[in-house]
């Protein structure tokens, strides 16, 4: 039996921002999350409701197959991606409520995302249902087509995966926003040497272009090299690079919005990760795929 549909999509809703947090951490891109959650919709609404006991469980079981299938593609398309591929950033203003798929999510950081989505696709998808969203494996391994075990040691391997990868955790921020400053001052100034004591010794730059913007090809290591990446840009772009520059919230944590011009820079997205009160990984967000929703 169905019920009105008024009523189904009430009901659908309260679930509504915790799938599309789903299909996110699943995907890296919102739009795929949005895609996977309105076919769950549409598959809900042609289901008899009669065999559905626990709704919430059953969208998530529906979401994560649909984003399966995505993830299982995009593996496939990541292998000739030009660069180090990062989620789309989710950029809000500092002085906003970061909204409901953000807000509180430390697993959404960045620096968390960058590691879970160099874990492959089964992996990925155990870790995220059985961790973050508490799903038992006997489920999870319906989900994959494998047994219980093997759905258990998916997990298992992610986990291992993500604590020996250590991304930063994250900081209050204040701490943030301190070290965001100074880092910005000591590139205007063009001030290598204090750039590389500030930077942590191993800081790491991700460039995400998808070979359709400039920056780093490839993680750029070291604080020695990434103070002179740094710079490079400066010198190559002018102050000005940063003269525009406006502060935002990505994925939650401090970062910085720069609109670019309409020549050589291209619009872009960074944002720090803090290790130890020192900037240890940034994050440069060039590809325009991933900046469509992004209001420069």
């Amino acid at each position: 039996m169905r019920p009105d549909t008024s009523t189904l999509a009430a009901e659908f809703d309260r679930h509504r921002s915790r799938l599309i947090g789903l299909g996110y951490r699943l995907t890296g891109r919102l739009a795929d999350a949005e895609d996977a959650v309105q076919d769950a919709w549409l598959r809900l609404t042609d289901t008899d409701h009669d065999e559905i006991r626990d709704l919430g469980g059953w969208l998530t079981t529906v979401v994560s197959r649909l984003c399966l299938d995505r993830m299982r593609s995009a593996a496939v398309r990541r292998e000739s991606y030009v660069g180090p591929w990062l989620p789309e950033p989710l950029v809000s203003a500092v002085d906003s409520d970061p909204g409901d798929i953000v807000a509180g999510q430390d697993d959404l950081r960045m620096a968390a995302m960058r590691v879970l989505h160099e874990l492959p696709p089964d992996q990925r998808l155990a870790l995220v249902l059985h961790d973050g969203f508490d799903v038992p494996f006997a489920e999870i391994a319906e989900v994959l087509g494998c047994s219980v075990p093997t759905a258990r040691q998916h997990a298992s391997r992610a986990r291992r995966t993500m604590v020996d990868a250590a991304p930063p955790e994250r900081v209050p921020l204040p701490e943030q926003q301190r070290a965001l400053e100074d880092f910005l001052t000591a590139v205007a100034a063009k001030d290598l040497a204090a750039l590389t004591r500030l930077l942590h010794p191993s800081a790491t730059v991700y460039g995400d272009s998808g070979g359709k913007a400039r920056t780093a090809r490839r993680p750029v290591v070291g604080a020695d090299k990434v103070a002179r990446f740094a710079i490079g840009l400066i010198d190559k772009y002018g102050t000005e690079l940063l003269g525009a520059a406006r502060p935002v919230l990505v994925n939650g944590d401090l970062g910085v919005m720069l609109p670019g011009d309409d020549a050589e820079v291209a619009p872009r997205v960074f944002v720090l990760a803090v290790r130890e009160g020192r900037p240890a990984e940034v994050f440069d967000i060039v590809n325009p795929d991933k900046l469509t929703r992004v209001e420069f």
